[in-house]
C-alpha cells in the first residue's frame, strides 16, 4: 500500500543539546474551590516535542493557557529560555512572548479576511518588512503546509483540516522558537489527523521548534511525541516515551490504550 510508510513515520530525535527551552516548577491554579493543577513540574528540551495526555477535565488546556499567559497561576515558577517569566518587565515579557506560537483548537482564523490577510496579520506592527518580504514569508508559510493555492480564498471556503493547516502556517510565520498545540487534531477525521501530526513533525525538523502538544489523540501522541506525560489529579503522574507509557504495568495507565 503506497501510503503505509508515511503513516508509520516515527518522531525525529530531539537535539542533543540538553538546555531547556521551558521549565515549570510547582505550578498551581484553582478556580474557586476547584483545584485544577496542584503541583505541575515539567521541562521542555530544546528541539523536543513533548506530549501531554489526560482525561477530559484533567486540566490540560488550563496548563497550556498558564504557559502562554492566558491564565495566571496561583503559585509556581515558569522559566522561559532561562528567564523567570514572573520577574520580566512588560517590554521584556512581550519580547519573550513573541518567541512563542500557539495553535488553538479551532484554528482561530479571521473569517472576514482572506488567507493572505490572515497570514499577514501577525507581521503587522512587529517588524518592519517591505511588501515583497511579507509576500515571500506568506508564500513560504503556505508552501510549508501545502496550501499555496488557497492564498486568496476565504476561511469559509476551506475544510476543517485545511483551516487547521492555515492556522499552523499563520502561527509559524513569525518563526517562534516554542510552539504550543492545543488539541491539534480535534474534530478531524483519522486521515487528516495523521496529516496534521506529520506536519507537526515536519515543522519541528525544519525550524527546530520546541513544542508542547496537548492532546487526547493517542495516534497524534505516537507520531509526534519524543516524550509523553500524563496529567492526573492535578500532577504529572507518568512520564516516558510513547512505547514506555503504552507498555506500563500500571492499571490506570493501561486504560488509556484500551479499545
Amino acid at each position: 500500500m503506497t501510503h503505509a510508510a508515511p503513516l508509520k513515520a516515527k518522531p525525529i530525535n530531539p537535539t542533543a543539546n540538553t538546555e531547556n527551552a521551558l521549565e515549570v516548577e510547582h505550578l498551581q491554579i484553582a478556580f474557586g474551590p476547584l483545584q485544577v493543577l496542584k503541583d505541575i513540574n515539567l521541562k521542555l528540551k530544546k528541539g523536543e516535542n513533548l506530549v501531554v495526555l489526560g482525561r477530559s477535565g484533567s486540566g490540560k488546556s488550563v496548563l497550556i493557557k498558564c504557559l502562554v499567559g492566558l491564565n495566571e497561576p496561583d503559585e509556581g515558577k515558569i522559566t522561559l529560555q532561562g528567564k523567570d517569566v514572573s520577574t520580566l518587565k512588560d517590554q521584556d515579557l512581550e519580547l519573550a512572548r513573541q518567541k512563542i506560537g500557539f495553535l488553538f483548537q479551532g484554528s482561530a482564523l479571521y473569517d472576514s479576511m482572506t488567507i493572505r490577510e490572515n497570514l499577514e496579520f501577525p507581521l503587522m506592527g512587529k517588524i518592519k518588512l517591505k511588501e515583497q518580504e511579507i509576500n515571500a514569508l506568506v508564500e513560504e508559510a503556505l508552501g510549508n503546509v501545502g496550501l499555496l493555492d488557497a492564498i486568496d480564498k476565504m476561511p469559509s471556503e476551506l475544510s476543517g483540516g485545511m483551516r487547521k493547516r492555515i492556522g499552523l502556517a499563520r502561527t509559524l510565520i513569525s518563526k517562534p522558537e516554542i510552539m504550543f498545540y492545543d488539541e491539534p487534531t480535534t474534530g478531524l477525521d483519522s486521515i487528516t489527523s495523521r496529516e496534521i501530526s506529520h506536519l507537526i513533525l515536519e515543522m519541528q525538523k525544519k525550524y527546530n521548534t520546541s513544542s508542547i502538544i496537548i492532546t487526547h489523540d493517542l495516534e497524534c501522541a505516537r507520531i509526534t511525541g519524543n516524550r509523553v506525560l500524563i496529567l492526573k489529579d492535578g500532577i504529572i503522574a507518568a512520564e516516558g516515551t510513547y512505547e514506555e507509557i503504552k507498555n506500563s504495568k500500571e492499571e490506570w495507565i493501561s486504560t488509556y490504550f484500551q479499545e
